[in-house]
């Protein structure tokens, strides 16, 4: 079964430009792309009944539509227009596309569907990539050379999903993936002769770092032999270096770890820095 690429929408200029992100990802990707809007019954509005309601909320819906398929010739769109709780409607659309896209402010607010905990429900609960797009994102920075840069840590299995998430983004827009690990010096007493060996054996902190990170790029190279990459080792927090290169960056892929714990879902500090600081659209991608 084909996954359509998901926008969801609210009116806000945040989640028309997620739309317009969207619609150019299910062009460059030859997906359907499928438009969410989830709203909910005003009684306050004495002089609108619920079916009034609603048509506002379709017509709403219906005019950003027809300004995405107007740009994108052919481009299959469906509309679903739910009523019920944003957060429920999200995550139930969430499990059934390639990707779910939403709009964002970032430093610290993240409007519309996203608006108090209904973003951090949805990205923490759904187990499929998440984008998030700020309003003013432009087509121009996709064609303008910048990279797609991506997060690696641990072993090559503990990113494996981010990295094959960059890599068919970048394949899909031509652009190079920047592959970046941080890393940052370990306290004494994590040393054991174990871990000692494989540093000596690598000649080092630094050098054992970029051979872990050549070493889980490896697999995708070869599958993506058309994609440039380039590898980029730094000390330093891995959300501060991440959120210092999305200036340069047309994407910026962040991975989180999808178990759910006895509290819920959890983002993670690193995801969800990215998220709230980086200049350009970020891709929050599950794993194991």
């Amino acid at each position: 079964m084909t996954r359509p690429i998901t926008a969801g929408v609210d009116g806000t200029d945040e989640s028309l430009a997620a739309l317009d992100w969207a619609g150019r990802e299910a062009v460059r990707r030859g997906l359907p792309l499928r438009v969410v809007h989830a709203w909910r019954y005003a009684e306050s509005l004495a002089t609108a009944d619920r079916e009034t309601q609603r048509g506002w909320v379709a017509e709403g819906v219906a005019e950003a539509v027809r300004a995405v398929s107007g740009r994108h010739q052919g481009l299959e769109v469906s509309v679903d227009v739910v009523e019920g709780d944003p957060a429920h409607a999200l995550a139930a659309a969430a499990a059934q596309t390639e990707m779910l896209v939403l709009g964002s402010r970032g430093h610290g607010t993240v409007l519309g569907f996203l608006l108090g905990s209904v973003g951090q429900q949805v990205i923490a609960a759904t187990t499929r990539p998440v984008v998030l797009v700020r309003a003013g994102d432009e087509p121009m920075a996709e064609a303008a050379g910048r990279d797609v840069v991506v997060g690696q840590h641990g072993d090559p299995e503990d990113s494996a999903a981010t990295l094959r998430f960059a890599f068919e983004t970048a394949a899909a827009r031509g652009a190079t993936v920047r592959a970046v690990r941080a890393w940052t010096l370990p306290p004494v007493f994590a040393y054991s002769p174990g871990s000692l060996k494989l540093l000596d054996d690598a000649g080092g902190l630094e050098p054992y770092e970029r051979q872990a990170l050549t070493e889980a790029l490896r697999p995708w190279r070869e599958r993506f032999p058309e994609v440039p990459v380039t590898e980029h080792v730094e000390l330093g927090s891995a959300g501060q270096v991440l959120v210092s290169m999305a200036g340069r960056a047309q994407l910026v892929v962040v991975g989180r770890r999808a178990h759910r714990t006895a509290v819920g879902g959890r983002i993670g500090s690193v995801a969800h820095g990215v998220m709230h600081h980086a200049d350009c659209p970020v891709a929050v991608v599950p794993h194991e």
